[in-house]
């Protein structure tokens, strides 16, 4: 008898091997089975904007739904032209709109860029869910520095020297991927470690890929890029999935140095090879999105705003249970550590991050994702909260009714954003319980 199992798996591209769904799809569509057989679940899992697409925005797509042609591959010179022009405006760099690639989703440039790369990708670890996955698909050499609860889950200068000096190689290619405010911490770089691990890149022949993605959702508005002190060796990842609220209409863009056009151009032949152009009407849509006109500042404001607002009081719920957080600086998320509840967990039989979440979940209606998603210890009791499930246009209306520069009202959160305080009660009731 032939085995069939096994024929099969002959035929998949054993890079495939071990990886199934990403984590953060997985979660959502759990949540989302559960909520239709009527369960309550407070929606913590997916990192998806609560917030509506600004009017301008959704306005200028209604204008060019007609818009059908096959655009360039690199993307529509008028938003490549705009896209510059808000990284020149918002991050002080020399972008220049031929040096700018559009594609469907920073997820998608980011996959070719490691496929056009040869060399050693460096990965910061917690990660986002999908570098690695990626790095593994296309075979490649993946380095992970780990960091820790007490450097705030980022990169240091400390961290990255260490991994220089134990590096086999002081002459092969890398490209470290950096992502802040961060995805899964929430937390974001000083000037001067910007400064510091920009220079040891530069030592090194380190090349990086900045996943600004959160940029404009930096809690203060005050976001730098790294690329002010290392330009010509870093390639700036945004698009309009976060601070503008479209993760759906799937735009990214990759804003490259003149040094590293050569990436650029051989990313545009994967592209034209594979996805040929991003949707016409969404390219001019996003033309209106990074012009940042006054009504998409306003809405920035009152955005950065609600999340700060219930970021701050999330921690201060978590930490009255002895829940190490780290507040929160930019985004919608928090990387949550239980260790303080070790004892406490391995006494009922849990005894892995995975095992905590799916716990929660079943007991409490939380969905939160697991530590081991972003590349951590499978036994480290650690979990990224999404902050996310409330009504983004009815508290944005609430909002715009306060003045920019007054704070808002002590009940807000209770009031417009109620599921996600509830759900945090829910954890800590969770947690004192055991």
């Amino acid at each position: 008898m032939v085995n069939v199992a096994k024929t099969n798996d002959e035929r998949i591209n054993p890079h495939l091997n071990g990886l199934g769904e990403s984590d953060t799809l997985a979660i959502n569509e759990l949540s989302k089975k559960l909520i239709s057989e009527g369960k309550t679940i407070y929606r913590f899992g997916l990192g998806q904007s609560p917030f509506p697409v600004p009017d301008n925005v959704v306005k200028a797509l209604r204008l060019n739904a007609p818009q059908k042609d096959y655009l360039p591959v690199k993307g529509l010179q008028i938003l490549r032209e705009a896209v510059a022009d808000f990284h020149r405006r918002k991050d002080g760099i020399n972008a220049q709109p031929e040096h700018v690639i559009i594609g469907p989703g920073s997820k998608e440039l980011v996959f070719l860029m490691q496929l056009v790369f040869n060399g050693e990708i460096i990965i910061i670890s917690p990660c986002w869910v999908s570098y690695i996955p990626q790095a593994k698909i296309l075979g490649k050499e993946i380095s992970i520095i780990h960091s820790s609860y007490e450097n705030k889950w980022q990169l240091t200068p400390d961290l990255f020297r260490d991994f220089l000096k134990k590096r086999n190689s002081t002459t092969k290619p890398g490209l470290m991927i950096l992502n802040y405010p961060g995805n899964p911490d929430g937390v974001s770089f000083t000037e001067g470690s910007l400064k510091e691990i920009a220079e040891l890149a530069r030592q090194h022949n380190i090349f990086i890929l900045s996943d600004e993605i959160y940029g404009q959702l930096h809690h203060k508005g005050k976001h730098i890029s790294i690329a002010k002190y290392y330009p010509e060796g870093t390639i700036i990842s945004s698009g309009l999935s976060k601070w503008c609220g479209a993760g759906g209409w799937r735009l990214g863009t990759f804003t490259f140095p003149p040094d590293l056009n050569w990436l650029l151009e051989k990313m545009a032949v994967v592209a034209s090879e594979t996805y040929t152009s991003v949707s016409a009407p969404i390219q001019f849509a996003a033309v209106q999105a990074f012009k940042v006109s006054m009504e998409i500042e306003e809405y920035l404001w009152h955005v950065r705003k609600i999340l700060t607002s219930i970021g701050n009081e999330c921690v201060a719920i978590l930490r009255e249970a002895n829940i190490r957080v780290h507040d929160p600086e930019g985004g919608f998320y928090l990387y949550l550590d239980f260790s303080e509840y070790t004892e406490k967990l391995n006494a009922i039989g849990i005894s892995t991050s995975k095992e905590l979440c799916t716990r929660l979940l079943a007991d409490t209606g939380v969905a939160i994702l697991h530590g081991s998603s972003f590349s951590r210890p499978e036994e480290e009791f650690s979990a990224r909260m999404a902050y996310v499930d409330f009504g983004g246009a009815r508290a944005l209306a609430a909002a715009k009714t306060i003045p920019l520069h007054e704070p808002l009202p002590g009940d807000f959160n209770s009031i417009y954003c109620a599921n996600v305080i509830d759900g945090v009660n829910k954890i800590t009731d969770w947690l004192s319980s055991k």
